[in-house]
């Protein structure tokens, strides 16, 4: 009797699931923690996608994923430089604690490398089951050293590990984890392989070998970085013809409007590509896309007076201004995201190893200073936690915001008399009108947190006694 009541039981569940699959209902996947892809332009400007008011360069694949996602309006880069600003996105730290804070190249390839103490968001979604994958501009510790990729949780990178080496689309070899790999096609013919193409593959290669379980892919091409090479194909055919302005040799270094328009376009194409390829896998649906620039526009005022990738924020590239600090940041996550939305939220890239830990269920390290962004993305009732303020530190100089207020605080000389500026970003994002005169209340506030936010260390001291000119990264 049990036994017929078993077959039974077992033979009513058969039909249900056979009745389901016929019904066209997928099976569910064994894969239900989101796959997380986090994509990093070089150097492009908040004003530079169509999305954020961009009236030049065309973008339509981030546009879309903006139109399907959620678009933040007060993010913010973790430095305004290169290298401090991946290892912020990278621990979750800023710029007064993080262990780089400034691109320091060593006499050989690559940088300063991060400690092995420090723990990455890639080594914390490994902990949780996640495959990770490196793919473009690393910066963040030389081949073999502590700091190199594989040491700090990624099980494959490919690109440049040096950002000297990344000025370069045209390079003999690039590395392999830390193995070098040889362009010969460079060799044989120069300005022949496009190395931005080399890693978008290697990245796409990723997603098709890791389809059956999470993944993390960081992809970082240097693209709109300079210099502004191009292979001679339509796209810049395009922008010279569409602006009216010769583009120039598309091999030289040289920046021209078509070239620079065209380094923008390459990489939205390649953010179409990663999407069409999740798509194709059947991996989109479980798969959390963010994509910001890692500071702001590297184009002098004089190059910008036509693209305007900058807008009218007040600085550039290596100034603690909105111009230099603030990115574009979207999110696209289809079913839990509302699409078409738009979040004020003030926050920074210190705060994705915080919304990975909380996305993934997995505890964050202590001694950070990022909060998650997980109740503003999903668009939850539950309270998102405000910072108190965000902290940016870099060659004598501070910025700190707290609220609709912005200190720009300067040390020329020494500690004890910095120059401070006070701007009220609600109604002056421009930064144009300075009220520290007004305001002295808010000025020492302002400098009690700096002093507050500043970690002195033999590596970043807050003033510096041999000031150097510091080539761009």
């Amino acid at each position: 009797m049990k036994t017929h009541n078993l077959f039974t039981a077992v033979a009513g569940l058969l039909i249900i699931l056979f009745c389901n699959n016929v019904k066209g209902q997928k099976p569910v996947k064994k894969n239900s923690r989101p796959n997380i892809v986090y994509i990093l332009a070089d150097d492009m400007g908040y004003h530079e996608l169509g999305s954020y008011g961009g009236k030049v360069i065309e973008t339509p694949n981030l546009d879309k994923l903006a139109s399907g996602g959620l678009k933040f309006t007060n993010f913010y880069c973790g430095s305004n430089i290169c290298a401090p600003s991946r290892g912020s996105l990278m621990t979750g730290k800023h710029t007064g604690h993080a262990w780089i804070r400034d691109n320091k190249p060593l006499a050989f390839e690559g940088n300063e490398p991060i400690p092995a103490s420090e723990i990455t968001v890639a080594e914390l979604l490994k902990s949780a089951g996640y495959t990770t994958g490196a793919f473009g501009k690393w910066g963040l510790g030389y081949p073999g050293s502590e700091g190199s990729p594989n040491k700090q949780g990624f099980d494959q990178f490919y690109g440049y590990n040096c950002q000297r080496h990344a000025h370069d689309y045209f390079t003999n070899y690039l590395r392999n984890n830390d193995d070098s790999v040889t362009i010969y096609g460079n060799i044989s013919e120069p300005h022949s392989v496009y190395s931005a193409n080399n890693i978008k593959d290697e990245a796409l290669n990723f997603i098709d070998k890791n389809r059956s379980s999470p993944f993390f892919l960081y992809f970082a091409p240097t693209l709109p970085h300079e210099p502004y090479h191009q292979p001679d194909d339509a796209v810049l055919a395009y922008y010279a013809k569409k602006t009216g302005i010769p583009a120039g040799d598309p091999n030289s270094e040289e920046f021209s409007v078509p070239k620079y328009a065209s380094l923008t376009s390459r990489l939205d194409t390649e953010v179409g590509e990663i999407v069409a390829k999740l798509k194709a896998l059947n991996l989109l649906d479980n798969t959390i896309i963010f994509f910001a620039s890692d500071n702001g526009t590297a184009l002098t005022p004089d190059e910008d007076n036509y693209l305007h990738t900058g807008g009218e924020l007040h600085g550039r590239k290596s100034e603690v201004y909105e111009g230099g600090i603030k990115s574009p940041l979207i999110a696209y996550w289809k079913g839990k995201i509302k699409p078409g939305t738009t979040s004020s939220h003030i926050s920074a890239f210190w705060d994705f190893l915080p919304t990975c830990a909380e996305i993934v269920n997995v505890k964050k390290p202590d001694n950070i200073d990022g909060i998650s962004l997980l109740p503003t993305l999903l668009g939850k009732k539950t309270k998102q936690i405000e910072h108190e303020y965000l902290f940016w530190e870099r060659d004598q100089c501070q910025g700190i915001r707290k609220g609709d207020f912005k200190a720009v605080i300067k040390y020329v000389q020494t500690p004890k008399n910095p120059s401070v500026e006070i701007y009220n970003l609600a109604i002056d994002p421009f930064e144009k009108n300075d009220l520290s005169a007004s305001m002295p209340q808010l000025k020492d506030d302002f400098l009690k947190i700096a002093r507050s936010a500043h970690i002195d260390s033999e590596l970043f001291p807050l003033i510096k006694k041999n000031k150097k000119t510091k080539k761009k990264e």
